[in-house]
């Protein structure tokens, strides 16, 4: 198991940019010390070759002298960024001992060719890859010092549970941790802990890429009989999106209807807005403080890219989605009990928030909370694009009605399938782009019958229409169920779950 030492850390990625310019290299990098500062170089082919060697033994030497965390991480994404740029200048991998030659620069075919960067962008705002197969999680994995969900995990999952794992944990959908050996650990010897996770409603629509943690969320609070905690972030909706307070706070009610309905038990359940919860609870607000004053503006700017033209609500959001990471800003829950440690399911974007938090924490007096990352759901356009609520075709929404969803899938899915029937019949598809298949690894839960999906749309005796046609038939009756149940989900159940209360548990 990683130690805190590796996988916490106060500083996102600070690099900048690389761009080619015919033939030369401007990069851009931040110093981890001065978020402002830019230092701008051109370089050669040999140049960048010599710089890569010089600074893969940088690299080296921190990691032998065990340096602080921060500076060998931003050593690593300089690297990262360097190998990028000098791929896109050469057309050639890096490789230690083998200089380019002086003809190595690769040909300028433009503004695209020149912006061009495999590097995934990943952070609480912004998702966006130009890889087909979607963002590299292992590469993710590495960048953010988790530790990856491996078959020993799952397997251990399995024996402390006694029952199958979620189809999630089981296919890679959640793919990276923090802690959760030691969530296990504790879980053996009886020790409490409870759930916290959240959504920023941002509008009405909900999507069923929405639905992915609040499904798994579930699953762990049912099969560990734990309290869970929602947090619906209006407030951060207001701050970063041009909506009133008005329209955030409605939001966040008919989300929850949403989420109320994917089966929650109000009795082990409290999901509460942060307009609301804030002003009505002290020891919550407290924390709040707690955290402002452990976190200085500049490692908020170096974690989440903040800067000086931000509002200064940005800049202390991050410490009010800390705060429900720790048993005493829920006193009505826990009584008071400092010592209950929090496991968070999320999305990989939010990870920056928890490792701000889990830095905080042993300075607080709190223990750090545990992780459970999920991939990303893909748009139907592909894994390479992004899903929007302003465009209703990017999506599966939850209003959709039989035949929008039928229409959305066989226009709109990403098909890895070929040009013309017998081409496909001969070569087969590629369901690792094709986005049906991207979406039956999420929802159908046979993992044999998925496996022959594949095996048969590989092989090409399954053509893509057949393909959507499968995925049709799940999705259909799974999003009229969640709409029957949205349909008795009332005011006043929205008010049970959202009012503050002891929940049935004892502590």
């Amino acid at each position: 198991m990683k130690t805190s030492s590796h996988d916490d850390t106060l500083f996102e990625n600070n690099i900048g940019e690389i761009k080619g310019q015919q033939g030369k290299y401007i990069i851009r990098v931040k110093k981890m010390t001065d978020c402002q500062g830019d230092a701008e170089v051109a370089k050669s082919p040999l140049e960048l070759y010599e710089q890569l060697t010089a600074q893969g033994d940088e690299v080296r030497t921190l990691k032998t002298a065990k340096a602080d965390k921060a500076e060998i991480d931003a050593a690593v994404q300089l690297l990262l960024k360097l190998k990028v740029g000098y791929k896109q200048m050469t057309g050639q991998d890096f490789k230690a001992g083998c200089p380019p030659s002086d003809n190595s620069v690769a040909p300028n075919n433009g503004p695209a060719a020149v912006d061009a960067d495999d590097e995934d962008t990943v952070d609480p705002w912004n998702v966006s890859t130009s890889n087909a197969k979607g963002v590299d999680y292992d590469k993710l994995i590495v960048r953010f010092g988790s530790s990856k969900i491996d078959k020993e995990l799952v397997d251990r999952i399995e024996k402390v549970l006694g029952q199958k794992p979620h189809r999630f944990l089981r296919r890679g959908i959640f793919f990276s941790h923090r802690d959760m050996q030691q969530v296990l650990d504790a879980y053996e010897k009886h020790k409490s802990f409870y759930l916290y996770t959240g959504r920023g409603p941002s509008s009405e629509a909900m999507h069923v890429g929405h639905l992915i943690p609040f499904i798994f969320t579930k699953w762990l609070q049912d099969v560990f009989d734990i309290p869970l905690v929602i947090q619906m972030t209006d407030d951060e909706k207001y701050l970063w999106k041009d909506l009133t307070l008005e329209d955030c706070h409605h939001f966040a009610v008919e989300n929850a209807k949403d989420i109320i309905a994917c089966g929650f038990d109000v009795n082990k359940t409290f999901i509460f807005s942060d307009l609301d919860y804030m002003g009505a609870t002290p020891e919550f607000y407290r924390n709040v403080v707690k955290i402002q004053k452990h976190v200085t503006f500049n490692q908020v700017k170096g974690i989440f890219g903040f800067t000086d033209s931000d509002c200064i609500g940005k800049i202390s959001f991050p410490a009010i989605q800390a705060a429900p990471s720790f048993s005493s800003s829920f006193p009505q829950i826990f009584k008071g009990r400092k010592d209950i440690q929090c496991l968070i399911p999320c999305a990989i974007d939010q990870d920056p928030y928890f490792r701000m938090t889990r830095d905080v924490a042993p300075r607080i007096g709190y223990p750090k909370p545990a992780l459970l990352h999920s991939t990303f759901f893909p748009a139907l356009q592909g894994a390479q694009t992004k899903m929007s609520a302003s465009d209703a075709n990017s999506s599966i929404f939850l209003t959709d009605t039989p035949k929008q969803l039928k229409n959305k899938v066989n226009k709109h899915a990403f098909s890895g399938g070929k040009d013309t029937v017998e081409e496909h019949r001969k070569y087969g598809g590629n369901p690792d782009i094709d986005v049906a298949f991207m979406y039956l690894t999420f929802f159908l839960e046979d993992d044999e019958q998925l496996e022959k999906i594949r095996q048969d749309y590989t092989s090409g005796a399954l053509l893509t229409g057949e393909l959507k046609k499968i995925l049709i038939e799940t999705l259909q009756p799974m999003i009229a169920q969640h709409q029957e149940r949205r349909k008795q989900v009332t005011d006043e159940i929205v008010k049970q779950f959202m009012t503050p209360r002891p929940l049935n548990f004892n502590f």
